[in-house]
């Protein structure tokens, strides 16, 4: 069991220990390959690993602990295990609601094989009151790409292309007691770009959320203790602390959205990233750490995508 304390409550707390997977080491040879297993392009596998390092590094110099999973697979499951060509998005694979860490669900065949393997070792490392294997029994997909904690009140949740609505119905009923009051619930287009919520959105600290512009159309169910309402987007987040940067001329969405914060004033964010986002008033004394993960985002995720954070604050 691994001496840790999960704990995180919003986005941007200081994080102290992190989830992460080597990826595969299979090549993704030609656009044919990457468009049937729905990469945006080709890839590397020695280039992808040496990303891959360079990431780890990067918030290892910041004081993270960081611990590859895959590590402690047993030796019968490492080889099959090596090959399953999404493994570096951790992300989806639990998320730690306050002080308790949920599993998610695959929204998608190919991914089933992560989330059996990943949870058999989150059970070996968290104990009986900070994990069960069971939490995702009534869940039928659930990735966590979709899922935000906005705060000790409100959790985000996307609905669309890799979690369902019943899901988020299924953790409403274990997060309010929690303490949770407020799960906001969005159903984004069903489209490559939206596989998740963390594609088109994210915390960049205290109070300050970075969204696609076309989420400004989009209605919040907001499903409490006692029932559920309807609000705006940018309503829901406001009232739980949040002005929002519509990015409205993004070209690429994973390398300027999807990025990572270290502490409150600290982003970790991809080297093709456009700076031009950060600086907004609110954003231009943020401190930002570059790494260069685009072989790793050819699979359409990025920095978000690959980091599972365990402990912040």
């Amino acid at each position: 069991m691994m001496n840790w304390n999960p704990n995180c409550w919003n986005e941007y707390d200081d994080l102290t220990k992190v989830v992460v997977c080597t990826p595969s080491v299979l090549h993704v040879p030609d656009q044919q390959t990457a468009t049937d297993i729905r990469w945006e392009k080709t890839a590397d596998s020695d280039k992808m690993k040496h990303c891959f390092n360079h990431m780890v590094e990067a918030m290892r110099k910041e004081g993270v602990q960081v611990v590859d999973y895959s590590a402690y697979l047993e030796e019968e499951e490492k080889a099959f295990h090596e090959q399953l060509i999404n493994r570096v998005f951790v992300r989806d694979l639990a998320c730690v609601f306050g002080n308790k860490v949920i599993p998610g669900e695959a929204g998608t065949t190919m991914r089933r094989p992560e989330y059996f393997h990943a949870h058999k070792i989150f059970e070996q490392w968290f104990d009986d009151d900070h994990y069960s294997i069971h939490e995702n029994d009534t869940v039928n997909a659930l990735e966590n790409g979709d899922v935000f904690v906005l705060n000790k009140d409100a959790v985000f949740i996307n609905v669309g292309m890799r979690s369902s609505y019943e899901s988020a119905q299924a953790l409403k009923e274990k997060l309010i007691p929690l303490g949770f009051s407020e799960i906001g619930v969005i159903d984004l287009p069903r489209r490559g770009d939206t596989m998740h919520l963390d594609m088109n959105f994210n915390i960049a600290g205290a109070g300050v959320a970075l969204a696609k512009s076309y989420m400004r159309y989009f209605p919040v169910e907001v499903l409490t203790r006692s029932g559920s309402s309807y609000v705006m987007m940018h309503e829901f987040l406001k009232r739980h602390g949040y002005e929002i940067i519509w990015t409205d001329k993004v070209k690429h969405t994973v390398a300027d959205i999807n990025f990572l914060n270290l502490d409150p004033d600290t982003l970790l964010i991809s080297s093709k990233a456009h700076k031009k986002i950060f600086h907004h008033e609110r954003l231009k004394k943020k401190r930002l750490i570059e790494v260069d993960v685009d072989e790793l985002e050819a699979g359409g995720g990025g920095i978000r995508c690959m980091t599972l954070p365990i402990e912040r604050g």
